[in-house]
């Protein structure tokens, strides 16, 4: 496409007297790997539902693929892979099966051949005959992209694919998701994980329902205006409880034997470390913000659009 893939302006989503999309506006482009990042309950999987032509909004408007999000929402599902967060293939049926069973339901032509190359290309062939029940969550998940693609959708909607899956089977779940957007393939994904978020191409922060953030890792970063300090040194972990009530941070945590504490105010910041610096044990060093940092401070930042309703 010469133009946006997606493409909406002011998407608005309400449940009673619950407005849990309000107002949201993206523009996505062809090939790019965008990660939707929120606490729970925020609304990226509805935003995700409404674009995709998946769900109706109740205003605003946009096209996907081409297509208008409202009028045309037929024409943009059959172009749309969705992986659902909770495994929804059949678990006493094999690979194969299943695979077989997705091609029949999209009336696909030469199923054995499309249901072939998909094994090979997840790494699945060796074990088509086996059981889905039986598979680990790596494999179920393999499996669940394999069927996704199966009709080679232009669009694939993932909502929290990695959920429960260790960390080998997360990366090269990831490569493969490159790989599709290496071939033109745009991928919308939602993701708690902040080194899936860094991952991808670009992202879009929700919270309540509010766009708060969006760009790439490194523009979200340096957009912030947040300040940081890591602390090192004997003990230097324990001090985040006593700093993260402080006025001016936003957080405080440990990693490692290290504390990492951030702010958006230097000033302020500097006059709650100001106490601990005069442990000459500990030393004291500014530091770039992290995605985490951030996310934390836009929660702090966003009202809660349940306490609206």
């Amino acid at each position: 496409m010469s133009g946006p893939v997606i493409d909406v302006k002011g998407l608005v989503k309400r449940y009673g007297q619950r407005t849990v999309v309000d107002h949201v506006d993206l523009t996505i482009m062809q090939g790019r790997v965008c990660g939707f990042l929120g606490p729970n309950g925020s609304g990226k999987t509805t935003t995700l539902r409404m674009m995709c032509g998946l769900l109706t909004p109740d205003g605003g408007s946009g096209t996907c693929l081409g297509h208008d999000i409202i009028a045309e929402r037929d024409a943009i599902k059959r172009q749309t892979g969705y992986m659902t967060q909770k495994f929804g293939l059949y678990e006493d049926l094999t690979i194969r099966e299943n695979l077989e069973f997705v091609a029949r339901v999209y009336r696909l032509d030469h199923v054995r051949s499309r249901v072939d190359a998909a094994l090979e290309r997840l790494g699945l062939a060796t074990r088509q005959h086996q059981l889905t029940g039986a598979l680990s969550g790596g494999w179920k998940q393999r499996l669940a992209l394999a069927a996704c693609v199966l009709h080679e959708p232009k669009l694939l909607l993932l909502d929290e694919p990695t959920a429960g899956v260790d960390p080998k089977a997360r990366r090269a779940f990831w490569d493969e998701i490159h790989a599709l957007a290496g071939q033109g393939i745009t991928v919308l994904v939602s993701t708690h994980y902040m080194d899936e978020a860094e991952r991808c191409h670009e992202i879009a922060y929700i919270a309540y329902g509010k766009l708060m953030a969006r760009g790439t890792a490194d523009e979200i970063i340096d957009g912030s205006g947040l300040k940081a300090f890591v602390a090192s040194g004997p003990g230097a972990d324990r001090l985040a409880p006593l700093l993260r009530d402080a006025v001016g941070v936003t957080a405080a945590a440990a990693f490692g034997l290290d504390l990492h504490v951030c702010g958006p105010d230097e000033a302020a910041l500097e006059k709650a470390i100001a106490p601990f610096r005069a442990d000459p044990a500990l030393a004291w060093e500014r530091t770039r913000p992290t995605l985490e940092d951030i996310f934390i401070h836009l929660m702090g930042e966003a009202r809660d659009n349940a306490e609206a309703a």
